[in-house]
């Protein structure tokens, strides 16, 4: 096994990443919307956004193991920010640098592994963000493509002072952070012909049913509301907040016929999770869904304005049949 290197500017590359004051802190879900996404959007059961301390990996984000640090010497990432660009290892059991690493023998059977560094202001490589796999893998060139770029929002996260990409009140993306990562996830899919498709969800009557969004109780409601919405839509990639009462929510893999089918179940839960935590309101909502056409969604905005036309004509359908039943 070979273990990493330690890089020419070490004690620098040591300053600038303890200078981030993030070592040692909780995850947190801006990143985590990063990698989670790219665990869909790749297909792999684990991505992470690592640390590399002198003798330490941190995990700042973790999307499949339930780690919290491993050691620098059996790492991965710690052979990826040596380098400038991405680093891929199709198949680890063939590797000669990981053949016998406890990582590939061993929990997490490490066989696929793709790590871009992220760098600090001054260029110190501080850590990666990666994607693993139990199962031999390659990317293609639009794949690192898409990979890097996920990257470059991961590092501008790490680098900015506050959250710029979340809507902490939802804990989901806000709406530039949705803009941002959806517009490489539909790249990706027009590239590799996936399907997808976007639904918008708006929230009924929210003044009239005496939900006002500013109160403590009303809070809690909308963040469960959200929680669900990532956990309990199927295939929901993306979440975000765009407005007060709005959201969108990325479905990658999915045909309109899916995301009918998904929003159905999703009825279901929320009515469940209504009942379960004893909601004061129920927050009824109306929706509409958009598939991903490339040549037609040239702008992520303009698959926003589809799927928020159709939420409005299914509005419009069912307030005219509420009327039909009163006569």
């Amino acid at each position: 096994m070979d273990i990493p290197a330690i890089s020419d500017n070490e004690e620098t590359r040591i300053a600038s990443l303890r200078a981030l004051n993030i070592l040692d802190t909780p995850c947190e879900e801006r990143f985590d919307r990063i990698t989670r996404f790219a665990s869909q959007l790749f297909d792999v059961p684990i991505a992470l956004l690592s640390l590399v301390e002198r003798e330490t990996l941190c995990f700042k984000s973790s999307i499949g193991p339930n780690i919290c640090d491993t050691s620098r010497a059996v790492s991965l990432c710690g052979h990826a920010i040596l380098g400038s660009g991405i680093m891929i290892v199709p198949d680890a059991r063939i590797d000669a640098r990981f053949e016998d690493n406890p990582l590939v023998l061993g929990d997490p059977y490490i066989r696929f592994y793709a790590g871009c560094p992220l760098f600090a202001k001054d260029g110190s490589a501080i850590g990666t963000l990666c994607l693993i796999d139990q199962r031999p893998r390659i990317l293609s060139a639009i794949d690192l493509d898409v990979f890097h770029d996920l990257a470059l929002l991961a590092e501008r996260e790490i680098l900015q002072a506050e959250p710029n990409i979340l809507d902490e009140k939802s804990n989901t993306c806000n709406r530039k952070g949705f803009l941002l990562l959806a517009e490489k996830g539909l790249n990706l899919c027009a590239r590799r012909d996936i399907p997808a498709s976007l639904v918008f969800i708006e929230l009924e009557n929210v003044n009239d049913a005496g939900v006002d969004l500013g109160d403590e109780e009303s809070d809690r409601i909308l963040l469960q509301f959200s929680e669900s919405l990532k956990i309990d839509l199927e295939h929901s990639a993306l979440v975000a907040r765009i407005g007060v009462d709005q959201f969108v929510v990325l479905l990658i893999g999915v045909s309109t016929v899916g995301a009918e089918l998904a929003v159905t179940k999703f009825k279901a839960a929320i009515e469940s999770l209504h009942i379960r935590e004893n909601w004061q309101h129920r927050l009824p909502f109306n929706y509409g869904v958009a598939e991903f056409k490339a040549s037609k969604h040239s702008t992520v905005d303009k698959l926003v304005t589809d799927a928020d036309i159709a939420m409005y004509d299914n509005k419009k359908q069912k307030r005219y049949a509420a009327r039909k039943e009163l006569i």
